[in-house]
Order: C-alpha cells, then sequence, then structure tokens
C-alpha cells in the first residue's frame, strides 16, 4: 500500500517510493537477521567481522563510520566479539592512543565459513528482480545516497 496523501503528484510519487523503500529495507533486514539466527550473530556483528574481513584492521570510529552506527552502539558490538573471541583490540605501537580491531583466527575461520552462504543468500533475495532492475535500481540508490545531508535545509524535509 502507497501513501494516502492527498496533495500534489509530485509529493505523492516522493512518498510513495520512500514508503515503499522503507518496506523493502525492513523486509530484507528481517530476511538477513533471521538468516544470520543460526549463526548466533546480529547483523551489527556480521557487519563488523565483513569489514575487517575485507578491509583489514580498523579504528573502531571507522568502523563505525563504515557501517553507519553509532560510537557507542559499535563499542557494545565489539565488546561481544572481543568477548567470543572473535576479534581482539590492538594498541598502536607508535601512538598507544590508536586503538585497531584486527580478527582473530576464529573469527577468520568464521566469516570465511559465512559470507559466501550470506552472498548466496542476497543473490536469491534480488532475483525477484532482473539483472536490469538490480542495476537500476543500484544507480538510482547510489543517487539517492549521495544527496547531501544539508538536502533538507531546501524546503524539501523536517525543517525545511
Amino acid at each position: 500500500m502507497g501513501t494516502k496523501h492527498r496533495g500534489p503528484d509530485r509529493e505523492r510519487r516522493a512518498l510513495d517510493a520512500y514508503i515503499k523503500l522503507r518496506r523493502a529495507a525492513n523486509t530484507l533486514s528481517a530476511l538477513e537477521t533471521a538468516s544470520l539466527r543460526e549463526t548466533g550473530l546480529t547483523e551489527s556483528r556480521f557487519g563488523v567481522l565483513e569489514a575487517l574481513f575485507h578491509v583489514g584492521p580498523l579504528r573502531q570510529s571507522d568502523l563505525a563510520s563504515k557501517l553507519l552506527c553509532s560510537a557507542g552502539n559499535l563499542t557494545t558490538v565489539v565488546d561481544n566479539l572481543e568477548r567470543d573471541g572473535l576479534v581482539e583490540r590492538r594498541r598502536g605501537e607508535a601512538d598507544r592512543r590508536t586503538v585497531t580491531v584486527h580478527l582473530t583466527s576464529v573469527g577468520r575461520e568464521l566469516i570465511e565459513d559465512l559470507f559466501p552462504r550470506h552472498v548466496a543468500a542476497i543473490v536469491n533475495w534480488f532475483s525477484v528482480l532482473g539483472l536490469d532492475e538490480q542495476r537500476r535500481l543500484s544507480a538510482a540508490l547510489r543517487r539517492l545516497g549521495r544527496q547531501e545531508s544539508t538536502t533538507h535545509g531546501r524546503g524539501g524535509g523536517p525543517g525545511g
């Protein structure tokens, strides 16, 4: 179901697209949560392992930025991963104030096993779209996501 808003066509189109995007994101999040449930990992925990696997050791602030989460939430996630022996924090030798998060061998084994299955699940979820639809969706979402955060100040959103 789309918007019931009775405003101008451009408002109805934007609201309808927004509602559908949010619903699709919620559906994908629920599918991912269900897929990860058997592993004991949350989306956030999986995201940290995946980022460290593909990018290498990162500072917590860089991880938080990459995963689009707050530093406070990420600290809890990393604490739990460290407690479970999947990551470790290391202080920099040159600058002891710098702490980077690293995969342990157990964490690396886990993500090496899980990642291919995760990719297969995503491919399956997106199979409802053809290849061209996936390309167009990806391009449209890139444009949407690259808007400046100040866009709302131009009359298009809260405070505008």
